[in-house]
């Protein structure tokens, strides 16, 4: 396939990262790559859908990443995936006679293998520099469901209308779906059984990064897992704390221990990312200490300091998102060209394992298998948001009223970064505004 090719495929599929921030694929399309890499990490405690999609269509998904690497005549496609996910892992080996290109990484089982750029690492051992796209290492990855929306765009000429998420927590039976673009968190719920406890609360995303969100809120392309949490639960607590206690907790306890920037995976690799020091800065009113302020650009927000490393249960990833805000309001942008330190020496004894990590957080009870249920998921009301990743949101094609099928195109991008939309269901338009289309049976 042509790259132009693809890279139209991509855009007129609505394909975007599936998960994370959501980047449209096919802007990280660049034929200076060599490496591309399928990230099957499953980064989240209790995530479960790329491991399980990429078992049950092995094929299908190796095929699209040879596609792929031909098209942007890569030398090498690897499939990074944890050797505990032995389902997944028994189907990759019964295809990988078929694909020569493709190379299977085993990465070790601990948090965050499943960061961008702890995978490249992890799986070449080379090392981005801060601020810099993994294109400049020669790299491209894309995580499953990704690879898999190219496939079924690719052979199938269909778009992408519905999500797979993981449903865990306080709920009767976690589960794996596929569900439409645009139902609500609560209508999750119902499918999974319902919840188990009353007094809950929601986190859509992981227990490490994911956000506190309501039931009325609606899955979007970037949409990994909702957690139905008891609201005393520590991954809930921490969410719930105001930063202005964060930050005079910090004054009153930090005792300058260090753990936080020693677990810290981006710091390991040479970032200059040093949280003990923003505690520290933050402790003594902040004065000249723009050096250590610009490093918190390099933090990639995985949550492991304060979920984890922090003895004293401070909070130094909500202080870091805290300085980076203050500064990007300032009009302050990431410092660009600084050269990594060199990888840590002691980087290998300093992996968290994710069973500790799990543990640590209380979760050890919801680590479920949550198996992928395939049924057809259907509701009578959805709520497909215009913006739906990095980039500009669409513009609606529709208009209220109109009679729609599930796959027409119901938003366009413009000139800027972004993809099409595309409706879920089958439907009537009956509400539009500038943030989202409603569609009703």
């Amino acid at each position: 396939m042509e790259l132009t090719k693809l890279s139209e495929l991509m855009r007129k599929a609505g394909i975007v990262g599936a998960g994370g921030a959501g980047f449209p694929s096919y802007a990280k399309l660049n034929a200076a790559a060599d490496t591309v890499i399928l990230n099957c990490a499953e980064c989240e405690p209790l995530f479960k859908l790329h491991r399980q999609l990429l078992a049950q269509n092995a094929e299908k998904i190796m095929m699209t990443l040879c596609e792929i690497a031909d098209t942007l005549g890569a030398s090498t496609a690897i499939v990074a995936v944890k050797p505990a996910y032995t389902e997944t892992v028994e189907a990759l080996k019964a295809n990988l006679h078929k694909f020569k290109k493709i190379k299977i990484c085993y990465l070790p089982e601990i948090y965050p293998a499943g960061d961008e750029i702890i995978t490249i690492y992890e799986a070449t051992g080379r090392v981005v520099k801060p601020g810099a796209l993994p294109i400049t290492v020669g790299c491209l990855v894309y995580n499953v469901e990704t690879v898999y929306n190219v496939y079924r765009a690719w052979k199938e000429n269909a778009p992408v209308t519905h999500k797979y998420i993981t449903i865990a927590g306080e709920v009767k039976n976690p589960c794996t779906l596929r569900v439409p673009l645009g139902i609500t968190y609560g209508e999750l719920i119902r499918l999974a059984g319902g919840a188990t406890c009353e007094d809950y609360a929601l986190i859509a995303g992981g227990p490490m990064t994911g956000k506190l969100t309501v039931s009325g809120d609606v899955v979007t392309k970037t949409s990994n897992a909702l957690l139905v949490m008891p609201k005393t639960a520590y991954v809930v607590q921490k969410r719930l704390t105001p930063i202005t206690i964060s930050a005079k907790r910090a004054m009153a306890a930090c005792c300058q221990c260090r753990m936080c920037t020693d677990l810290c995976s981006r710091n390991l690799l040479g970032h200059p990312i040093e949280p003990h020091k923003v505690m520290q800065a933050v402790a003594s009113g902040a004065q000249g200490q723009l050096p250590v302020f610009m490093g918190t650009f390099s933090c990639s927000s995985c949550g492991l300091c304060e979920m984890f490393s922090c003895g004293q249960g401070l909070d130094p990833r909500s202080i870091i998102n805290e300085v980076k805000g203050e500064l990007r309001k300032n009009g302050v942008t990431p410092p660009k060209g600084i050269e990594p330190k060199g990888v840590n020496k002691d980087i290998k004894y300093r992996k968290v394992p994710m069973s500790r990590l799990v543990s640590r957080m209380g979760l050890k009870k919801y680590d479920t298998l949550a198996p992928l249920v395939d049924v057809e998921v259907t509701c009578d009301r959805v709520k497909v948001m215009l913006a739906q990743g990095i980039g500009a949101a669409a513009t609606a094609t529709v208009v209220k009223g109109d009679c729609v099928k599930a796959g027409d195109l119901i938003g366009v991008y413009g000139e800027k970064l972004g993809v099409s939309l595309h409706s879920p269901m089958d439907g009537r338009v009956s509400e539009i505004t500038e943030a989202y289309v409603i569609i009703e049976k």
